[in-house]
Formats: C-alpha cells, structure tokens, sequence
C-alpha cells in the first residue's frame, strides 16, 4: 500500500480512524454551571450547554436559542414560561412523575416549568451522510468507495428512545457518525466479495447490499402497527449512492488500464498505418488528377483566349460600326431638327400674320360697330327728340283744346279746387280793406264771378305795385 516495504499503511489508516471514531462516539457533555474566572484573569470560553442554561433563564424575555441547528424561543416568567418550537423541528416534552410524554410531535409550542419538565428538540430536515469506505477487494487491493446516504426521521416516538440527540451544538452528530460506520461496515463487506473490475464497474449490488443493510437497521422488519415486529430506529432511509470508487494503488491502476490502452494503442497504430496507405493512394490520385487538370486547364485556357480574342474583335468591330452608324444617324436627326425648326418658324410666321390679319379685320368691326352705333345713337336721340318735340305738339294741342273746350262750370269747378293754394301763395295784406258784396249770393255762379273780381283787383294792384318797384 504503501512506498516503504516494512511498513503496513493501511493499518495506520485503520487505527487512525478507530480513534477518531472513539472520539467522536464520546457524547459531548459539560456541566451548564459557568467555570470560576481568576480575578483579572481572561475570560474562559463557555460550553454549549452553559449557554443554553443562560438564554432558558434569560427566556423571559423572549430570546431565540442559538446557535444550534433549531432555534427555540422560551418566553415568560419563571415556571409560567412557553417554549416556541419552529414548525420544520421535532419536540419531545416530559415532566416529572409521568411515563409518558405530555408532548410529542413536529413542531408543537408546549407550557413549561423548568422545575419538573424537560424537554427535547431535533430537527426535522432530512440528513445527508458522506462515505469514504476503505475497503479490500476480493484480490486483497485496497479500494476507496465514497458515497452518501440520506434519512429522514420518521417515527420521533421511537427515535428519542433510541438514539441519541443529546449533543448540545448537533443533536444529529452521534446518529450520523453510527449510520455512517454501519454504511461503511456494509460496503466493505461486500466489496470483499467483489473483483476490483466490478466494484470499478458495476455499483448497484454495492448500493443494493448497503440500502437493504441500513433499511433493517433503521426501518426495522415486521408489521409494526400490530406490534409483531421491529420498529427499527423510528428512521427512514431516503436514498444510497455510490458516487465513485477508485484503487488505492497507482500502480495497479495502471496496470488494469494497460490491457485497454494497448489495444487502443495497437487499434490506434493500426487506424494511422490504414491511414497513411490511403493517404499515400490519395496522394497519387491527387497528383495524377492534379496534373490532368492542368493540362485541361492549359487547353481550356487556350481556347478561352482564342475565344476571348475573338470575341474581342467582334466587340471592337461592332463597335465601329455602331459609332459609325450613331454618328450618321446624329447627323441625320440634327439635319431634321434644322428643317422642322425652319419650317416652325415659317408655321409660326403665318400664324403671326393670319393673326395681324384677323386683328387688323377685327378692329375694323369694332370700328364699323362703334360708327353704327354712334350713328344709331344719334338716330335715336334725334328720333327721341322728334318724339319729344311731337309730344310738347301733342300736349299743347290738347291742353288748346282741354282749353277751348273749357265752360264756365268747370273753370269755376277748377278754381274752387285751386282756391287753397292760391290764398296760401298770396302775399300779406298791406292794408285791409273791406267790400260790401250785395245782392242775391245764393248761386255759384255770382259768388265765382265776385271772386273774379277781387283776384282782378288784387292782379292790378300787384302789377301796379311791380311797375313802381322798376
């Protein structure tokens, strides 16, 4: 096992880790009491269980437990006090003079008296063990298989009874280390009756032996309901894996993987000489093909060029001749374009004088037109003023003979009607005279012919008063 002949590595190993275990096995109690401190002196580290005596007292005030893997909370005042248990943790809670437990449970908060009760609280989270089992294989080679268990507590009330969670800081630590050991018992033993190519090969009858080894031990056997069987430990194992196992020895590990190596190694060899035979045939039929393609490609390159020349010269040649012809045709649109501007600007020409023409024709409408109407115009007016003249003819010829036809009747009838207006138009007396009009005035006629009379004599006094003024 080891480099030194004489002497066995794998016992060290094996004593090594009975005293580890030893120590580990001794359940970790110390009195809660505080340790007297020297005067002066430094202060002295102070155990788990001292602790937790401190922080039960001080639970009054409602302080967490810790550190620890479940925090406790012990509120109230002396024997009146309550402890809070989280809800993911298991709780055994006795009290003096009972055979029983007056609680028990996952996660149950309980009154307590510090007087006569005790109790107990374990986490309730699954576990998870490592494994690293030194084992000897059945050709007596040393073999390390490391794996994991994990277990779960499933019946408290035979749990407490039966193991031990009395560790202050991890009430789980002595049940691990014992699982533990009975996984690595298990392994080794049935890896003893195993080949060191089949523990490196195949793991399950090493998971199978284990699983079924720390069932027995942890779940028991038998209907526990009816109380015929075992109940076990009141645990349930989860799961066992194995996750590797590898040879002590460096050298055997080389040994055992020579055998493949080298017929990897010869397979290997034989792939590179296959290989380079094909390659070595590839290589002549790449530098055959290579050189006819070369040759073909020289042929071909020369007939490309003839072509490309020729092809050339049909380009030049064309060209030419489209130069030629786009020049004359060049020429030809522009002699057009001359002779269809001559002849626009002799259209336009025409246009301008047809356009003078009609112009100079239409102006003398316009002048006829203004001469006729002038002249009908005048026409009309001379023809109004004739018809105006004729109308004065016409009026006074009538009024002649409204006049003439005129009787006493109606120009007496004329002046009553007018008499108004002619009192209103007459001037203000100078001075008031006064007539005595006599005889019969009892017809019209003599009341109009008076009244002729005194418009008379007022005319002449008037036209005597006019001639006076001159």
């Amino acid at each position: 096992m080891g480099s030194n002949p004489g002497k066995n590595t794998y016992l060290d190993q094996v004593v090594a880790q009975q005293a580890a275990l030893e120590d580990d096995l001794r359940t970790r109690k110390v009195s809660a009491a505080p340790a007297p401190q020297a005067p002066g002196g430094p202060l002295q580290p102070r155990s788990a269980l001292a602790k937790r005596a401190d922080r039960v007292g001080q639970g009054v005030q409602g302080q967490a437990q810790g550190p620890g893997p479940v925090e406790v909370r012990v509120t109230g005042l002396w024997r009146w006090r309550t402890v809070l248990v989280p809800p993911n943790a298991f709780v055994v809670h006795t009290r003096r003079g009972r055979g029983e437990p007056l609680h028990i449970g996952l996660g149950v908060s309980f009154r307590y008296n510090p007087a006569i009760d005790s109790y107990l609280v374990v986490p309730g989270a699954m576990q998870t063990i490592l494994i690293n089992a030194y084992c000897i294989c059945r050709e007596l080679q040393g073999v390390l298989v490391q794996g994991y268990v994990q277990w779960i507590i499933e019946d408290f009330g035979t749990a407490y009874r039966k193991l031990d969670f009395s560790d202050a800081e991890d009430p789980m630590r002595l049940v691990n280390i014992q699982l533990r050991e009975q996984a690595e018992a298990a392994i080794k033993d049935k890896v003893s009756t195993m080949g060191v190519r089949d523990v490196l090969s195949d793991k399950q009858p090493i998971i199978e032996e284990l699983t079924a080894r720390l069932r027995a031990v942890a779940e028991g056997s038998g209907d526990a309901q009816t109380g015929g069987g075992d109940r076990g430990l009141g645990l349930r194992i989860v799961t066992v894996q194995i996750k590797e196992a590898v040879v002590s020895s460096s050298t055997l590990w080389e040994n055992l993987q020579k055998p493949y190596r080298t017929e990897q190694n010869q397979v290997a060899r034989l792939a590179e000489l296959t290989a380079q035979e094909a390659i070595s045939a590839r290589e002549a039929a790449a530098q055959r093909s290579a050189e006819e393609r070369r040759i073909e490609n020289d042929r071909e390159l020369a007939q490309l060029r003839d072509r490309n020349e020729a092809v050339r010269f049909d380009r030049e040649t064309a060209e030419k001749m489209r130069r030629t012809t786009r020049e004359h045709d060049d020429r030809r649109a522009v002699a057009e374009l001359a002779k269809e501007t001559a002849l626009h600007a002799v259209r336009l020409e025409r246009e301008q004088h047809a356009e003078q023409l009609e112009n100079l024709r239409l102006r003398q409408e316009l002048r006829r037109q203004e001469v006729d109407g002038e002249l009908a115009l005048t026409t009309a007016r001379q023809r109004a003023e004739h018809e105006g003249e004729l109308l004065v003819v016409q009026r006074e010829r009538e009024r002649v003979a409204n006049a003439n036809a005129q009787n006493d009747a109606s120009i007496q009838a004329n002046l009553v009607t007018n008499l108004p207006e002619i009192v209103a138009k007459l001037p203000a007396p100078a001075e008031l005279r006064s007539y005595q009009i006599g005889g019969d005035l009892s017809g019209l006629a003599s009341v109009v012919t008076q009244l002729n009379g005194v418009v008379e004599a007022w005319s002449a006094r008037r036209a005597a008063g006019e001639s006076a003024a001159d």
